[in-house]
């Protein structure tokens, strides 16, 4: 499965591409996004990197990687991105809006359009996010997206489900 170009009222979530490590480097640069997932900010040359390998696609033939850049259309800004991990019927989201561009809803608008997105392919029949108990944002952008927490833990995280078909 490829990605595509997703429009969203104020956003376009343009497929990711190596090219785009310089600046999303500038966009993650912020300590603070890694308080709940750990990791540290990466250097362009390293982010370029990890781009690269995202693109080329996972090893495994049964897991497909789905990855965006979200662009700001007002400014033509690069803000963050989201991503989806297929594996058969279902696809587990992720975001990460920059610390800039945090609290303006950018997220939910950009979660909402990759689940919009993808509840449109028959193919998928759940869509899930696995979020820590205390990121109370995080929560918020997957209650917006339609997901709500089930009773199961993964890794210290919640996870969230949305059945798109039953």
């Amino acid at each position: 499965m490829d990605t595509e170009l997703i429009s969203t009222a104020r956003l376009d979530l343009v497929p990711l591409s190596a090219a785009h490590a310089e600046e999303m480097a500038t966009v993650l640069s912020s300590p603070a996004l890694h308080t709940f997932t750990g990791g540290e900010p990466l250097s362009p040359d390293a982010l370029g990197t990890r781009y690269e390998r995202l693109v080329a696609g996972s090893p495994d033939p049964a897991v497909s990687w789905l990855n965006w850049v979200l662009r700001l259309r007002a400014d033509a800004h690069l803000t963050g991105t989201v991503q989806a991990t297929v594996t058969g019927s279902e696809a587990e989201i992720a975001w990460v809006v920059g610390a800039p561009w945090q609290g303006r809803g950018f997220a939910s608008e950009a979660a909402q359009g990759l689940v919009s997105w993808l509840t449109a392919r028959p193919a998928f029949r759940t869509v899930v996010a696995h979020i820590h108990p205390d990121h109370r944002a995080s929560a918020a952008v997957a209650t917006a997206a339609g997901l709500t927490p089930t009773d199961e833990w993964q890794d210290g995280e919640i996870r969230w489900q949305r059945a798109t078909r039953p």
